[in-house]
C-alpha cells in the first residue's frame, strides 16, 4: 500500500508530463461508454483538435494530431486516452496520503479520484461517473492539470473549473472555496441538446449531471436511501401499507443498473419488495450482482418474472437483474397478465440519443454499433420503442399498477414522440415522484439527501458517524411534530441498519434524509467527535444536487411547484453564490443533471470537518442557508408543508425573516365577473 500511494503521490505531483506518455491502449475489465455520433464538419474538427493540443507541449503536437483525430472520429470527441494515469489504481486514498499543502484541497483531490474509481464510476476509462454522459472532466489532460493544481494550492487560492477545465488558480481568501465549479453554463438560447453535443465534442463544455462533475458522487448509495423512502411512501399512498410495515409481497419493475440507477435493486430488497431490474448492458448487471446490489441475474424474461411472482407469493424479498430491454420485459408482462403493484424507470432517457436508451429488439452490441454508424436510424428506432414503452405502461396502470416517472426524463421524452403519456389538459399522465412523493413528503418540510465522508478510509469511523446520526435523530423525534415525525422515523430505522445492508462502494460514505437542524446537529456532532479523537480524521459533507434547494428542474425537483415559478432557475443560482461565501469548502452550479441539457439548473457543495473552531462556524451558518433557501421559496409557492417549516425556522431562528404570501380565498377570483376581453 505504501508503494501504490508513492505512485500516486507521484502521479498526481506531475501535471501533464514534457515527455510523451506511452499509451496504455484500451481495458476490456472495465465497462466502456459507447462512441458517439459524427456532428461535426471538418472545419469544426480541425477546431476540436486545436483546442485539444493546447494542454499539450508543442513538441508533441505533430503525432498527437494525428492520435487525437482519430479519438475524434472514433469517439465523437477528443479523451486523451495516452494521458490517462496507470501507475496506480484510481481510488479514494486516506486524507493524509495525497501532497497537498491545504487539507481542503486534499478532500477534493480524494472525491475526485472517488468519482473515478473503476468500482464506482460507471465509464471510468472515459471519465463518466454515471448517467450515460455524466462527466468529471472532458479529457485526461484536464485531470492531470486539476490534481497537479491541488497540489500546489495554498489556503488563500481558488481553482476555477470551467465545464472540466482548469482556468487556473486565482487569488482569494482563507474564508472563500478552495474550489469553484460551473458545467455547461451557457446562453439559455444555445442549450439545446444539439448544442451540447456540438460544443462538447468541440472540447469546450461537458455534461456535469449532478455529483459527477461536483466531485460528490458516493456511488449507488448515493440514491438507495431515496429509493427506499420512494418505494415505501408510494406504496402508503397508493397500496393502503402501513407506516411500520415494508414491502413483503409487493412487486416492483424498473429499469438501469449503471451509475445512480444502479440504486433500485438495493432499495427494494431493503424495503422487502420483489423486483425486476431490466438492464441492457451485461456488464453494469453483473458488476451490481459482483457488488452484492442484486440477488441474481438472467437473461430470461420468463424466468425473471416466474422469479419475481414465486418470491412475491411468499413474501420473500428478491431483485432479479434481467438482462435485457425493459420494453420487451413490459411487453410480456402485459401478454402474460402479471401483476405488478409498483412501476417506474430508471433509464438516462435525459441522453436518448446517445446512449442512454437503446431501441427494443436489439442486443447491446447492435445498438452501440447502429448509434456510432446509423444515428439516425438508432434515433428512429429509440422513438419507436419509446413509442412501444408508453403503450406497455398504459396497459399495466389501467390493470392497477402504480406507475411514476423517476426523474428520468422518461414522460418528458415519450411526449416528444408522440407517445400516448398526456392528459386531455396537457399535463402528464404520471406523476413525477417529487410532484406525488418526495416533493411534499420531503423537500416541503426541508428534509433532502444529506451525506457524508470519512477521509481515513476507515471503516471504524464511518460506524461512528452512523451512531452519532442515529442519537441525533433519536434526540429529536421526542420532539418532533406530526407533520415530520414519519420521516425522522423513516431515517432512524434506515441509519440504524445502514451498516449490515453493505452500502459502501467506494469511500467509506453515508448518506441519510434530513432538515436543516439534524443536518446541523449531525456535522455538529461529528465535528466534536473529531475534535476529541472519537474520528480519527476529517469528514466531507455534502449533498445531492437532487435536494430542497439545490435544482430547479420543472419536471423533477421543483415539479410540485405550482405558483408558474417552475420554469425559474433563481433557487439554485442563489444557492451557490450563498453557499460559497458562507462556508463551503467548495461549490458547483451546473447546466443539466437527471432530466437533461437545458433542462434544469442545479448545484452543490462539499464542506470539510476538521474538528476545528472554524469549521462548526461555517457547517452553522451555510447548512441553515443551503436548507431554508429552497424551503422558502416553497413557501413563497403557496406549499403547506414548507410554511409550516419556514414558520418553525424563523422561530428557531430570530435573524431570519421570510416573505410569507397572503393566501386568496379560494372562492373570490371565481367570483370576478370577466376573465377575458369578451
Amino acid at each position: 500500500m505504501e508503494d501504490e500511494i508513492r505512485r500516486m503521490q507521484s502521479s498526481v505531483l506531475e501535471g501533464i508530463p514534457l515527455e510523451l506518455p506511452p499509451h496504455p491502449g484500451h481495458d476490456s475489465t472495465v465497462d466502456h461508454a459507447p462512441n458517439r455520433r459524427q456532428i461535426l464538419t471538418p472545419d469544426e474538427k480541425k477546431l476540436a483538435i486545436r483546442n485539444a493540443l493546447r494542454y499539450i507541449p508543442p513538441q508533441h503536437h505533430e503525432l498527437l494530431a494525428e492520435e487525437f483525430l482519430e479519438e475524434l472520429n472514433t469517439y465523437g470527441r477528443v479523451l486523451m486516452r495516452r494521458y490517462r494515469p496507470v501507475s496506480h489504481p484510481i481510488k479514494a486514498y486516506p486524507l493524509d496520503s495525497y501532497p497537498a499543502k491545504s487539507k481542503q484541497a486534499a478532500s477534493v483531490m480524494m472525491m475526485i479520484h472517488n468519482n473515478l474509481d473503476p468500482a464506482v464510476a460507471q465509464f471510468p476509462h472515459e471519465l463518466i461517473t454515471y448517467g450515460g454522459n455524466g462527466s468529471v472532466f472532458q479529457n485526461w489532460a484536464q485531470y492531470r492539470l486539476v490534481m497537479k493544481y491541488l497540489c500546489e494550492m495554498e489556503h488563500d487560492q481558488t481553482l476555477v473549473m470551467y465545464s472540466g477545465h482548469p482556468l487556473g488558480l486565482f487569488p482569494s481568501t482563507t474564508e472563500a472555496p478552495r474550489v469553484v465549479v460551473t458545467n455547461g453554463m451557457v446562453i439559455p438560447n444555445y442549450s439545446s441538446q444539439e448544442d451540447y453535443e456540438r460544443m462538447n465534442a468541440l472540447g469546450v463544455t461537458q455534461y456535469g449531471q449532478m455529483t459527477a462533475g461536483s466531485y460528490m458522487y458516493i456511488g449507488p448509495q448515493g440514491i438507495v436511501h431515496g429509493t427506499t423512502i420512494t418505494l415505501l411512501n408510494a406504496a402508503r399512498l397508493h397500496l393502503g401499507l402501513k407506516d411500520d410495515a415494508d414491502l413483503s409481497g409487493i412487486t416492483f419493475i424498473t429499469s438501469g443498473l449503471g451509475g445512480m440507477s444502479g440504486a433500485q435493486a438495493k432499495a427494494a430488497t431493503i424495503a422487502g419488495a420483489s423486483c425486476i431490474i431490466a438492464e441492457t448492458n451485461a456488464h453494469a448487471a453483473h458488476k451490481r450482482h459482483e457488488q452484492g446490489w442484486l440477488t441474481t441475474v438472467t437473461d430470461s424474461i420468463d424466468e425473471a418474472i416466474d422469479l419475481m411472482v414465486k418470491a412475491a407469493k411468499q413474501n420473500e424479498t428478491i431483485s432479479i437483474g434481467l438482462i435485457g430491454n425493459i420494453v420487451e420485459l413490459w411487453e410480456r408482462c402485459v401478454e402474460r397478465e402479471i401483476k405488478v403493484d409498483l412501476g417506474s424507470d430508471q433509464t438516462s432517457l435525459h441522453n436518448p440519443y446517445q446512449g442512454g436508451y437503446f431501441p427494443a429488439d436489439r442486443t447491446y452490441d447492435e445498438s452501440a454499433l447502429m448509434l456510432s454508424e446509423q444515428p439516425e436510424q438508432f434515433k428512429q428506432e429509440v422513438q419507436a420503442t419509446l413509442r412501444r414503452h408508453a403503450s406497455a405502461i398504459n396497459t399495466m396502470a389501467e390493470r392497477g399498477m402504480y406507475f411514476w416517472d423517476y426523474g428520468n426524463a422518461f414522460l418528458l421524452e415519450a411526449s416528444r414522440v408522440g407517445a400516448d403519456v398526456m392528459k386531455p389538459d396537457g399535463t402528464f399522465a404520471y406523476p413525477s415522484y417529487v410532484e406525488d412523493i418526495m416533493g411534499p413528503m420531503c423537500f416541503d418540510h426541508g428534509f433532502g439527501p444529506y451525506r457524508w465522508v470519512c477521509t481515513s478510509g476507515d471503516p471504524n469511523d464511518l460506524a461512528k458517524t452512523d451512531e452519532i446520526a442515529a442519537n441525533v435523530l433519536r434526540k429529536m423525534l421526542e420532539t418532533a411534530t406530526d407533520d415530520v415525525r414519519q420521516q425522522i422515523n423513516d431515517n432512524l430505522r434506515w441509519i440504524e441498519q445502514a451498516g449490515n445492508n453493505q452500502l459502501v462502494v467506494g469511500s467509506q460514505a453515508r448518506i441519510l434524509y434530513a432538515d436543516d437542524i439534524g443536518r446541523r446537529n449531525i456535522a455538529m456532532a461529528m465535528n466534536d467527535a473529531i475534535a476529541q479523537g472519537e474520528i480519527s480524521g476529517p469528514v466531507v459533507l455534502g449533498r445531492d444536487h437532487h435536494d430542497v434547494s439545490g435544482t430547479d428542474s420543472p419536471y423533477r425537483e421543483t415539479a410540485n411547484i405550482r405558483d408558474g415559478s417552475m420554469f425559474t432557475a433563481d433557487m439554485a443560482v442563489h444557492n451557490a453564490i450563498g453557499d460559497a461565501f458562507r462556508g463551503a469548502t467548495w461549490v458547483s452550479i451546473h447546466n443539466g443533471g437527471g432530466v437533461g441539457w437545458g433542462e434544469v439548473i442545479n448545484g452543490g457543495f462539499g464542506m470539510l470537518l476538521d474538528g476545528s473552531e472554524d469549521a462548526a462556524r461555517r457547517l452553522q451558518n451555510m447548512l441553515h442557508w443551503d436548507v431554508n433557501n429552497g424551503v422558502a421559496r416553497r413557501a413563497w409557492a403557496r406549499n403547506d408543508g414548507a410554511l409550516s417549516a419556514i414558520e418553525r425556522a424563523m422561530e428557531l431562528e430570530p435573524k431570519l425573516s421570510v416573505t410569507l404570501p397572503n393566501i386568496v380565498q379560494p372562492n373570490l377570483l371565481d367570483s370576478l365577473s370577466r376573465w377575458s376581453d369578451e
